[in-house]
């Protein structure tokens, strides 16, 4: 299976030095340390690359230093993140804040890992701004990886968590099953996804959510990757599994059809695969690769947009 955006050994994340402050402190200083600043989920960019600003343009913008988030360590320079709104004032106007939907194919694969990367530590600190146990504020700690509650007699430590979900490409003979959902356009088909239910095994919840939303029994699981998924938190866990049935009956609504296709009916462009960054396109790559004929790649099929307007959102500006 071919490289899996938002993942990879791009950077080095020194957790160690979160518990350690005068460590913390020495690198804020650094004249080589950078800061990424993210607002409302977007990310700083100019062009096509993400805005990596030196202290002496951020300093005046700086928040407390307990607010900055200490992402790594990359190339032998430390990076902050930096939640604020005033960046993209402060600097010339070819700096934006875009949206990682939009930018995450023009921009090289460490810098879209890293754009997921903040984009998902910060979206996990806004929704814990309050104690989860006694409702009292939280503050951050331990370079952002902490939220903290405030009360003295409570002192509830919150740490990130993501959603897992499982992602499954079912096969039986030459065909593999894909679904469309309702907002999507016509023709624009995807592997079945669902996330995991408590007391599940990622098996099980495959086994549950193909069966949920296709009527289709699988069996014979196998793990091919994972993807972190930042919209806004999820862990894709990517599957093949083999069908034992044939039957389609897209069972809980989930679905607004769900059908076999063949390499013949992908290749004659008679669906629309999903984007070429996301898990699903790599887990029906992975499949489809696997014969004698051409590879996905070289077929230079369109490549869809990552982002899908909701209905409302057709009058609006994304």
């Amino acid at each position: 299976m071919g490289p899996i955006t938002f993942a990879g050994n791009y950077i080095d994340r020194v957790g160690e030095l979160r518990t350690q402050p005068a460590l913390l402190e020495a690198a804020l200083k650094n004249e080589t340390t950078r800061f990424m600043p993210v607002w409302q989920g977007n990310c700083l960019v100019r062009g096509e690359r993400l805005a990596m600003l030196p202290l002496a343009v951020v300093e005046p913008l700086l928040p407390q230093a307990d607010e900055l988030i200490l992402l790594g360590k990359i190339e032998g320079s430390h990076v902050f993140c930096m939640a604020s709104s005033d960046a993209a004032a402060a600097l010339d106007p070819t700096f934006e804040f875009a949206g990682l939907r939009d930018i995450s194919s023009r921009l090289a694969a460490p810098e879209a890992a890293l754009a997921a990367y903040a984009k998902a530590i910060v979206a996990w600190q806004e929704s814990h701004r309050f104690c989860g146990l006694c409702g009292a504020a939280n503050r951050s700690a331990e370079a952002g990886f902490v939220m903290a509650c405030t009360a003295p007699d409570c002192g509830h430590r919150a740490f990130p968590r993501l959603d897992p979900a499982i992602i499954v490409l079912a096969t039986r003979d030459d065909q593999c099953l894909l679904g469309r959902k309702p907002e999507w356009p016509a023709g624009r088909f995807s592997t079945i996804a669902g996330f995991v239910e408590p007391g599940e095994s990622l098996e099980d919840a495959l086994r549950r959510e193909v069966r949920e939303e296709t009527n289709i029994v699988v069996a014979d699981c196998h793990y091919l990757g994972s993807q972190p998924w930042p919209f806004p938190a999820a862990l894709m866990i990517g599957f093949h599994a083999h069908a034992t049935s044939t039957d389609i009956v897209c069972n809980d609504g989930e679905l607004a059809e769900a059908r076999w296709v063949s390499r013949d009916d992908i290749a004659a462009e008679r669906i629309v695969l999903p984007p070429s960054i996301s898990i699903a396109y790599r887990l029906i790559e992975a499949w489809f690769d696997d014969s004698d004929g051409p590879t996905l790649a070289s077929l230079k099929l369109p490549a869809p947009p990552l982002r899908i307007p909701r209905p409302l959102e057709d009058e609006q500006t994304r």
